[in-house]
């Protein structure tokens, strides 16, 4: 049976107020519009579903075991629409990001600040695994979108955006003091203990790449798990690190750290965002892009 659904809006609401005219004002249609209605949606029924008195109307028995159905149907519709309009106003919503524990502290905390006092009610979900791994999760309807270190071999059914240009160096301590104002090819690094993020990792699969195209292969005295555990041993004087400018802007203007000059070039990536072409971002992942 296909019933226009207009039919048990004005069923629903004639039956709820037991009058008519009620239910006129509250539909905003004539009461001949409704009356109408009424008896179209009886016809296709096939049964009569109310009786007029001159208080108004009452249900036949019937029109009670209809409108004990219909009351459920109009309520979770009710509830839908309630809910979309309340998404639309940024009132309810998640926002799932994929990102590295470095870019989460090192450049996404500040926007996500600004966005949870905009948006108070909008809950916030960052998930931390490898880049590999997130993509999987993004295309499994897990992420709204994924922000990582770029170049990266993205695969053909992302969208990619760049969100800010970032700059990669060796950094030292004093106990390399004798390495500033000289400029030291990659081979020569090898010279030294080289603390390097673990392969895997976005950076290390660009540092390994810029030194195999000047034909050096770089041996790590140190490979870590994370930017953060590079930065604390650089600091501390185990090694030489391999880490992102615009992640150490204090040290290196208070001289804990100084870059390293290198004779070859180190071409400059981004932090940037991707998400699935097919998969239309929500109202709260498009409010969280704009921000960024």
């Amino acid at each position: 049976m296909n019933i226009d659904l207009e039919l048990y809006r004005v069923f629903y609401s004639v039956a709820k107020n037991r009058n008519i005219t009620k239910a006129s004002m509250e539909l905003r249609i004539s009461q001949p519009g409704v009356s109408k209605s009424i008896k179209n949606l009886e016809g296709q029924l096939g049964c009569t579903l109310f009786i007029r008195n001159k208080y108004g109307v009452v249900l036949t028995e019937e029109g009670k075991v209809f409108y004990e159905q219909i009351e459920k149907a109009m309520e979770f519709i009710e509830h839908a629409e309630d809910a979309i309009a309340e998404m639309i106003n940024m009132e309810i919503g998640v926002l799932t990001i994929g990102i590295s524990n470095t870019l989460t502290q090192k450049y996404l905390l500040p926007f996500i600040e600004q966005f949870h006092k905009l948006y108070p009610k909008i809950k916030i979900k960052i998930i931390t695994n490898p880049t590999f791994s997130l993509i999987d999760k993004a295309r499994n309807g897990l992420l709204d979108f994924i922000i990582l270190n770029l170049p990266y071999q993205i695969p053909n059914d992302f969208v990619e955006y760049h969100l800010k240009e970032i700059h990669d160096c060796f950094v030292a301590n004093q106990n390399f003091k004798h390495l500033k104002n000289k400029k030291i090819s990659l081979q020569e690094l090898n010279d030294y203990p080289l603390i390097l993020i673990s392969q895997g990792s976005n950076t290390r699969y660009f540092l390994d790449k810029v030194s195999l195209e000047n034909e050096v292969v770089l041996k790590p005295e140190m490979e870590l798990t994370s930017h953060s555990l590079v930065i604390q041993f650089t600091k501390i004087g185990l090694g030489i690190g391999f880490v992102t400018k615009e992640h150490l802007e204090n040290e290196l203007e208070d001289g804990t750290l100084f870059e390293i000059q290198l004779k070859e070039k180190i071409e400059s990536r981004y932090i940037g965002l991707i998400y699935m072409k097919t998969r239309a971002l929500s109202k709260t992942a498009k409010k969280f892009l704009e921000l960024l």
